[in-house]
C-alpha cells in the first residue's frame, strides 16, 4: 500500500500542469455590481488602456526650497517621456508649499505585464538627481499594486519555511521522540504539495483565480488539519501497540477507530468550505474551493499513506518510549482488535491517574458550577465586540509602511485626501452637464470634469474628499448613487465606479456572503454531527459551544486589534473566514472527544464514558489544538492585515475551544443532561441495568 501511494503521488507531481499564483488579490465582483458595470463600459472607450503612477515629493514637513520646485520640474520632463499622455505630466504644489505631486499616465497593458518594472522606471526616474533631503515616493494604482506584489514576493516560501519549523518543533515536543515526528510531518508535507498541484491546475478549467493569499491560507490549512488528524491516528495506534503484539493488528484497530472521526470531521470541514462556492464574491469562491480540495487531500493522506507508513516503520519509530503490550492486555489483543467500536476495557495507568481523569472526575462533581462558570467567562471576552466595526482603508490594509502608503499620507496632510482615488461617473451624454454639475453639488466631491465621450456615454472624472476606501469615501459614493437615482429621467441612469465604489461593492458583497454562507455551515455541521453522534440534543450543544467560542475569540481579538495592534477595523472578508475556519476546526475537537465518548459509553455509561474519553484524549486533542492554534498564527508572516487578522482569531478561537470548551464545558454538558445527551438514541447497558450517566 505504501509503494503504491508512493508511485501514485509522484506521478500526480509529474503530470499535473504547473500553475502559478498571482500576487495581486483579486476583488471578484460579480458583472451586476454597479462598479463592474461602469469597469466593463469604460473598457470599450478609446482610452481605457490607461493607469497612472502617481509621485509625491517632500522634505517632511519643512517648506520646498527653490532648488526643488527647480528640480521637480526638470523630473516631470523626464517623466513625461515615459508617459502616454505627456502634456498631462505637470507638477501640482500644495497650498502650504510642503509637497508636489506628478500623475504620470501610463498604458494599462504594460504596468499589468510587468508592474515591477514600471514602479522601478517612474522611481527611478522621479528620485534622479534630486537636492538632497527630497524624496520622492511612488503612490496611486502602480504604487500600491507594485507595493502588495513586492510584499508578496517570497511570501510563500517564508510561509511555508516558518510552518515546517513550527509543526516540526510541536511534534518533537509532543511525542518526546527524535525520529516519528518525521513521518507525519513528511506525509503533511507531500499533501501540502500535491494540495497545491491540483488546485492550480484545476482552477483555470473552473475558471477561479488563485492568488498568493490563498495559497497560503491553504497550506496553513492543510498543514494544520492534516497534522491534527496525524496526530489523533498516531495516539490512537500508540494506544492499541501497549494492548497488542502484531502492530498491524494494532493498527487496523485504531484506523477502525479512528478513522470515522478523522473522516467526519475533515468531511465537516471540507463540506463548509464548499459553501463558499454560492458566494457572490469570486475570490470567496476560489478560498472555499482550493482548501476544500486541500482538505480533502490531507484526510486521503492521513488515511492512507500515514498508516502505511506507520506501519511499515514498526514499533521503534516510537524510540525512546516504545509502546510494547502488557501481560493482561496480551490475552485480550485479539477480542479487542475484532470489537474495535466496543470501547477499550480499560484506561491505562497512566490514563487512570492522570490530569486529564482527575480532571473529568472533578468536573463530573460540580458540573453547573464548570457550565455557569465557563460561560460566564466567554461572555466576559465576548464584550469586545462592542469595539467591532469593518473596513479598513487603502493605506491600512498592508502591514509596515511601504512608499505608497507614506506618499499617501502625505497627500492626506497637504492635498485632498482622495486625490489619488479614481472615482468615475459614466452619464448619457446628452446629460453629461448636469451629471458633472449634480456631482460637484454632492457632499464630499472635491472636483469632478466631463472627459471622454463613447457609443452615447460620458465619461466624468471625479475626486473625493476623503481617504480611498475609508468610511468617508464610502458615504460619498452612496450620496453620488442616491443623487444619481433620485434624479429622475434619463439622469438617473447615471452609474458610479472606480476603486473607491469597486472596495464599497467588495464590502456590500462580503456581508451578503457572509449572510448567505453562514446559516448553510451550521446546518452542514448540525446534519453531520446528527448522523454521526446519532443524536439531536448533542449537535445542539456542540454547535453553541462553538459560537460561544467564536464571539468570545472575535471579542478578544477585536479589543486587541484596537488597542494593542493599532488596526482601525477588520477587514470585510476576517469575518466570514474566521467563522469558517474556527466552527469548522472547532467542531473537530467535539467530534474526537464525542465519537470516543459514544465508543466508551457502549461499555460503561454516559458518565463513566465522558470521563474515560477526556482521560484518554485529552493529551492528544490539547496538543492538536495548540498546534492548530500555532499554525493559523504562522498566517502573520504574510503582509496582508486580513491575514493577520484571521490567523490572531483563528489561533485564539483554537486555544478557547481547547483549552476551556472541549476540556470543561462539553463535559459538563454531558454530565448535566446525562443519557438525554443521546437523545433519541436510547441509555446503553451496563450489566443489564440503564446507566443514566447522573
Amino acid at each position: 500500500m505504501l509503494g503504491l501511494t508512493v508511485l501514485a503521488v509522484a506521478l500526480l507531481f509529474a503530470l499535473l500542469p504547473s500553475g502559478k499564483s498571482s500576487s495581486y488579490p483579486q476583488s471578484g465582483l460579480p458583472s451586476t455590481a454597479e462598479s463592474a458595470e461602469v469597469a466593463a463600459l469604460v473598457a470599450k472607450f478609446p482610452s481605457a488602456d490607461t493607469t497612472v503612477g502617481i509621485v509625491v515629493f517632500d522634505r517632511g514637513d519643512k517648506e520646498l526650497t527653490s532648488a526643488d520646485r527647480t528640480a521637480i520640474a526638470a523630473r516631470a520632463t523626464a517623466l513625461a517621456a515615459k508617459s502616454t499622455a505627456p502634456q498631462a505630466v505637470r507638477p501640482e504644489f500644495s497650498t502650504d508649499g510642503t509637497a508636489a505631486i506628478l500623475a504620470v499616465p501610463l498604458s494599462s497593458a504594460s504596468v499589468s505585464a510587468d508592474v515591477s518594472k514600471a514602479a522601478t522606471t517612474l522611481r527611478t526616474t522621479a528620485s534622479a538627481d534630486l537636492p538632497t533631503g527630497l524624496t520622492a515616493q511612488l503612490t496611486g494604482p502602480v504604487g500600491f499594486q507594485d507595493d502588495i506584489a513586492n510584499s508578496f514576493a517570497g511570501a510563500d516560501f517564508r510561509l511555508l519555511l516558518v510552518t515546517v519549523i513550527v509543526v516540526a518543533a510541536l511534534l518533537i515536543i509532543t511525542y518526546r521522540s527524535p525520529v516519528l515526528w518525521i513521518v507525519p510531518l513528511a506525509v503533511v508535507g507531500a499533501a501540502d504539495g500535491l494540495a497545491s498541484k491540483v488546485v492550480q491546475a484545476l482552477a483555470v478549467p473552473v475558471g477561479l483565480n488563485i492568488d498568493a493569499s490563498i495559497s497560503g491560507i491553504l497550506s496553513v490549512l492543510v498543514f494544520g488539519a492534516g497534522t491534527n488528524y496525524a496526530l489523533l491516528l498516531v495516539a490512537r495506534y500508540r494506544e492499541e501497540l501497549t494492548r497488542n503484539d502484531d502492530r498491524f493488528t494494532a493498527m487496523r484497530t485504531a484506523f477502525t477507530s479512528a478513522g470515522p472521526a478523522i473522516a467526519a470531521s475533515g468531511g465537516t470541514v471540507a463540506l463548509s468550505l464548499i459553501t463558499l462556492l454560492l458566494a457572490t464574491l469570486s475570490n470567496n469562491r476560489a478560498l472555499g474551493f482550493a482548501c476544500a480540495v486541500g482538505v480533502v487531500i490531507a484526510i486521503l493522506f492521513a488515511l492512507i499513506a500515514l498508516p502505511a507508513a506507520l506501519a511499515v516503520c514498526g514499533r521503534g519509530l516510537f524510540w525512546p518510549f516504545v509502546p510494547r503490550p502488557a501481560a493482561s492486555h496480551t490475552s485480550e489483543a485479539a477480542a479487542s482488535a475484532g470489537d474495535a467500536g466496543a470501547g477499550s476495557d480499560s484506561l491505562t495507568e497512566a490514563e487512570a491517574r492522570g490530569f486529564w481523569a482527575r480532571l473529568a472526575r472533578r468536573v463530573a462533581q460540580r458540573p453547573v458550577i464548570v457550565s455557569v462558570a465557563a460561560v460566564v467567562g466567554l461572555a466576559i471576552l465576548s464584550l469586545g465586540l462592542s469595539g467591532y466595526s469593518v473596513g479598513l482603508s487603502q493605506t491600512a490594509q498592508l502591514l509596515g509602511t511601504p512608499a505608497s502608503v507614506s506618499a499617501q499620507k502625505v497627500i492626506d496632510r497637504s492635498f485632498s485626501a482622495g486625490l489619488t482615488s479614481q472615482t468615475t461617473v459614466l452619464a448619457p451624454t446628452s446629460v453629461a452637464a448636469q451629471a458633472t454639475s449634480l456631482a460637484k453639488s454632492t457632499s464630499g466631491v472635491a472636483s469632478a470634469s466631463a472627459g471622454e465621450t463613447h457609443d452615447g456615454l460620458t465619461d466624468i472624472a471625479v475626486s473625493l474628499r476623503a481617504e480611498p476606501q475609508s468610511d468617508a469615501a464610502f458615504a460619498s459614493i452612496d450620496r453620488l448613487r442616491q443623487a444619481y437615482a433620485s434624479a429622475g429621467g434619463t439622469l438617473s441612469k447615471s452609474l458610479v465606479g472606480g476603486t473607491d465604489a469597486t472596495a464599497l461593492d467588495t464590502q456590500n458583497a462580503s456581508q451578503h456572503d457572509q449572510d448567505l454562507v453562514i446559516p448553510i455551515i451550521l446546518a452542514i455541521v448540525f446534519a453531520v454531527l446528527a448522523l454521526l453522534l446519532r443524536s439531536l440534543v448533542a449537535p445542539i450543544l456542540l454547535i453553541a459551544s462553538v459560537l460561544a467560542t467564536f464571539f468570545a475569540s472575535l471579542g478578544v481579538s477585536t479589543f486587541a486589534f484596537t488597542h494593542l495592534l493599532g488596526f482601525p477595523a477588520l477587514d470585510s472578508s476576517v469575518t466570514l473566514y474566521a467563522f469558517l475556519f474556527l466552527v469548522a476546526l472547532g467542531v473537530d475537537y467535539n467530534i474526537f472527544l464525542t465519537t470516543r465518548a459514544r465508543e466508551e459509553s457502549r461499555a460503561h455509561g454516559t458518565r463513566e464514558g465522558m470521563v474515560r474519553a477526556l482521560a484518554s484524549t485529552g493529551a492528544v486533542i490539547t496538543s492538536a489544538g495548540i498546534l492548530l492554534a500555532s499554525v493559523f498564527a504562522v498566517l502573520g508572516v504574510l503582509p496582508v492585515v486580513a491575514l493577520t487578522q484571521v490567523g490572531i482569531i483563528v489561533c485564539i478561537g483554537v486555544l478557547l475551544d481547547t483549552l476551556v470548551v472541549r476540556t470543561v464545558l462539553v463535559p459538563a454538558l454531558v454530565f448535566l443532561t446525562g443519557d438525554a445527551f443521546w437523545w433519541p438514541s436510547r441509555p446503553h447497558r451496563v450489566d443489564g441495568r440503564v446507566q443514566h450517566g447522573r
